[in-house]
């Protein structure tokens, strides 16, 4: 059992939700995000579900990368180990290109993408110490085809943590070290609140549960929920550009 788990972006949405699931199943959490006072609820709320684990917090902003290595050094060394790094914070923000949102479009790309590089390698850097340890990234299921509008650079940057995750499994398969990508389907949280119609979305706390589950089997890639992503992610990828259209 991976029993201490890092996860960032924990203030709210998936990474909360799986800080909650992770506690039912007795595991020590290291959480961060930028927002302190909202973690300070939710670890009330994790050692309400089980009083016998340990939950530390710390202030991070992903995109501050010296302080991403210096904060993932700081949970290493009090909980002893950091036996599961989950890279999950990240952001939404934008719209379509040529539209003069550029430093929308910017901004979610080095927190999505440039920050996920520098989580990685300070997970990856205390795991080579270690010699054990479980890398998980927090992709979408939009990494598989490129969507329009608001989707565009979100997308473009979950396509590229899917292939660093690929690249950082292939760097590593010799080795005890072992790396997964969970790709969400829709699963309701904050950074798609204002989004009315969304087919087969799911609450947050049954996404998060699946979401949960397939990190703990601990395969290369993961789409969740199963139903109906597992088989969705298939016909995306060759569906023609009218139909991917309407669902952006």
């Amino acid at each position: 059992m991976r029993k201490n788990i890092l996860i960032t972006g924990a203030s709210s949405g998936l990474g909360r939700g799986m800080a909650l699931e992770f506690a039912k199943q007795g595991c020590n959490l290291a959480l961060c995000a930028r927002r302190v006072d909202r973690m300070e609820s939710l670890k009330t709320e994790l050692l309400q579900l089980n009083p016998n684990i340990s939950v530390i917090l710390k202030s991070l902003d992903v995109n501050e990368h010296d302080d991403v290595f210096r904060v993932f050094r700081e949970f290493k060394d009090e909980l002893g180990t950091l036996d599961r790094v989950i890279v999950n914070a990240g952001m939404g923000k934008g719209a379509s290109i040529g539209t003069g949102y550029f430093y929308a479009n910017k901004q979610t790309a080095e927190t999505n993408f440039v920050a996920a590089i520098a989580q990685c390698e300070a997970a990856v850097e205390i795991f080579r110490e270690q010699n054990s340890g479980h890398l998980v990234t927090i992709s979408s299921i939009s990494a598989v085809r490129g969507f329009r509008r608001a989707m565009t650079v979100y997308d473009a940057t979950k396509a590229a943590l899917t292939s660093l995750s690929e690249g950082i499994r292939l760097d590593l398969r010799k080795t005890p070290l072992k790396v997964s990508c969970i790709h969400p389907g829709f699963i309701r949280s904050e950074i798609n609140e204002k989004v009315k119609k969304v087919p087969f979305i799911v609450d947050t706390e049954t996404g998060c549960r699946a979401m949960v589950k397939a990190i703990n089997k601990e395969k290369a890639n993961s789409y969740v929920p199963s139903w109906p992503w597992a088989i969705a992610q298939r016909i995306m990828r060759i569906a023609p550009d009218s139909l991917i259209a309407k669902m952006s």
